[in-house]
This record gives structure tokens, sequence and C-alpha cells, in this order.
């Protein structure tokens, strides 16, 4: 990839505004997201552009590869700042997203994260960083209310080593244990899928959650679980949200429906965001995702902060309060939640959908929050 991605011709970089986009691109990062991602931010550049830019002046993408990698994230953020981008842009690993964040905060550049969901994205509050998806705490509290709605209430978890999978283990378990529920906790790792499923038959477990990677363990585990005569009426789960992408059905066939995951799109999409998702399906290969409005709704968000507040970094941060922005999704505006150090979009949409078994291309809409 070029060190300067355009989406249009835009002449001299000089007298444009950069941001600079933070996106998995490559292997071991999920570079289905991180398409989608930059899809999103891609568009909303265009009709930035096409509307005019930034008083005058055309925006443009500074795009680098983290490849899942927190140190790799991190020495872009340095060479962004010194690139003299006003603002970063995107992230889709949480974990990644962090060190990003922690980055950007100890360089006074502002950072609009446009995925990660780790409600701990840095160590303290700052003005630096701000958030439109919905802190994992919510979102993973809306998805163990639905799983106790369906009467499961022994739910294992298959989890990999990982901070943001144990911070997902621990929403699920203080939700649900005060409720009457149990969580018990696999590991992904250490056990084989054939000693996985024999586990979760001797626990009585009546649900499963993937917290690990695609394809692997997962494919392997969501394969073994669905040949396992014990388990018919098993629920297998998946709160990350690996479902949504055209790669699990592939990988899964008819064995991947069914498995309810979280997704951050409204029940039905508004004029702007059926015009986006038209102009988004003529550039991926498969239906745009929740992911690529993410990224579109992060770069609208900040061209409006641009607009109004100027280029200066302090102001972008300063204006994170002040700016409202209507978006793919509904209306952006942050504010302050308790228990997260960033400013936050409070407001974005929590859905639990599944891939629907007699159409698995087809998504269905099991729960709101």
């Amino acid at each position: 990839m070029q060190p300067y991605d355009r989406a249009l011709p835009l002449g001299d970089p000089g007298e444009s505004v950069r941001i600079g986009a933070l996106v998995p691109l490559t292997r071991p990062g999920w570079v289905q997201a991180g398409r989608h991602l930059l899809a999103g931010l891609r568009s909303a550049v265009r009709d930035v552009n096409d509307g005019g830019g930034i008083a005058g002046r055309p925006l443009e993408l500074v795009v680098r590869d983290t490849a899942a990698d927190p140190r790799r994230a991190e020495a872009a953020v340095d060479e962004l700042a010194r690139l003299g981008v006003t603002a970063l842009a995107g992230e889709y690993h949480s974990v990644v997203a962090r060190a990003a964040a922690t980055r950007a905060d100890a360089l006074g550049l502002p950072f609009l994260c446009s995925s990660a969901v780790l409600d701990a994205l840095t160590d303290q509050p700052t003005d630096w960083v701000a958030r439109l998806s919905p802190p994992q705490s919510r979102g993973w509290q809306v998805y163990a209310d639905f799983l106790l709605r369906a009467g499961r209430d022994r739910i294992a978890v298959a989890a990999e080593p990982s901070v943001y999978w144990a911070s997902g283990a621990r929403v699920l378990r203080d939700y649900v244990t005060p409720r009457g529920g149990g969580v018990i906790e696999l590991d992904a790792r250490a056990l084989a899928p054939a000693a996985l499923c024999d586990e979760l038959v001797g626990r009585r477990a009546t649900a499963l959650l993937l917290l690990a990677g695609l394809p692997d363990p997962a494919v392997s585990i969501v394969r073994s679980v669905r040949r396992d005569p014990r388990l018919t009426e098993l629920m297998v789960g998946a709160p990350a949200g690996q479902p949504e992408f055209a790669e699990w059905a592939t990988l899964l066939g008819d064995d991947g429906a069914a498995i309810p995951f979280l997704r951050y799109l409204p029940e039905r999409l508004g004029p702007l965001g059926a015009r986006v998702e038209a102009a988004l399906r003529e550039q991926l290969p498969e239906a745009p995702s929740f992911v690529a409005f993410e990224g579109y709704d992060t770069v609208t968000l900040l061209a409006e902060v641009l607009r109004s507040h100027g280029t200066d970094r302090s102001r972008i941060a300063a204006a994170w309060p002040r700016v409202a922005a209507e978006g793919t999704r509904g209306q952006i505006r942050f504010s302050r939640v308790p228990g997260i150090d960033v400013w936050q979009w409070a407001g974005a949409p929590i859905q639990v959908v599944d891939r629907d078994p007699a159409e698995p291309d087809r998504l269905r809409v099991l729960h709101t929050g």
C-alpha cells in the first residue's frame, strides 16, 4: 500500500487535511474486518471531498496497517504524528486500539476509535480519545441478557488467553451470576475439540461461547460440537462477531448458521445509511458489515469537527463533547460514560443476530438492547 491513500486525485498533499487511519490489513489481523473498515473510511472521505472538503481543502487518509500488533500500532502512531496528521481514526482489534490510544494520549494526538470495544481503552481519563463502538460492558451485557431470556443459564466460554477475551468473560460472569446463572471457563488452547465437547457434556452446559480467533480454534470447535450427538441442544454463540463476515460462512457452511453474535446496527437504516450501504456494496465483494458503517461514521464525525473547530489538535480534542453529526446509524454525540475513560458515543445501537439456517446469507435479528 502506498503511504498516502487518496480517495480522489487531490493535488499536493501539503494542501490537504490529513487523517491517519489505523487498519488491520494483514495476518494475524482480522483482514476482512480491516477491509470493511477501510472501505467505510474511504467512502466517507469521497463524500466529504465531493461536498467541498474541509473549508475548501481536500481530506486525505494516510493509511497504516497494524496487522493486529500493538507495537506496530504504536510505531504507526509515532510516524503519523511526525507526518502532521490532524487526527487518528480507525482500528478494529481492542488490544491494538488500546496501545494506539495510550500512545495518542501521550503525544496529544486526537484519536477517534471506530470499532474496538474494550472498556479500558486507556489507563486514565483522557480528552484526546473518543470512541464510536459501544463499550464491551454494555454490548456483552445485552448478549448475556439474550442468553438468560433464552433459558441458557449454564454458559461455557471457550477462551484463548487475551485481555479482550478475559474482559468479556468477566462481563458475562458479573452479569449472569447474580441472576442465578453460571459461567464455566474452558481453555480453548489446552483442550482439543473432542475433549472440550466432553467437558461441555460433563458440566451440563446449555450454551458455549467462542472467545477465540478465526479460523482456529473457532472453526474446529464449531465443527466438533455440531457433529457431537450429545450436544444437539447446545446453543453456540460468538459475541465478538466472528459470524458477521463472509469468511465465516465460507469456512463453516451450514455449521456456521444459528450462532448468535453482536452487531452494531439499528433495526432499519435511514436514508443516509441506505445510500452508504449501496455505495459500499459496489466496493466490497460481499454485503457490508457493521464495521464498514463504523468506518464511514468515523470520518463523518471527524469532518464535522474539522469544519466547525479547525485542524488544531487541541481544538479537535476539546470539541468531542460539543460536536454532533448525523451518521449512518443515528445521531452521534459524545459524553462521559461511568467507568469509561474516553469520550463515548453512548447511543450506539446493539443487536444480537445470527445467520438463518434456511438461508445462511441472511441475518436474523434475535434481540436488541
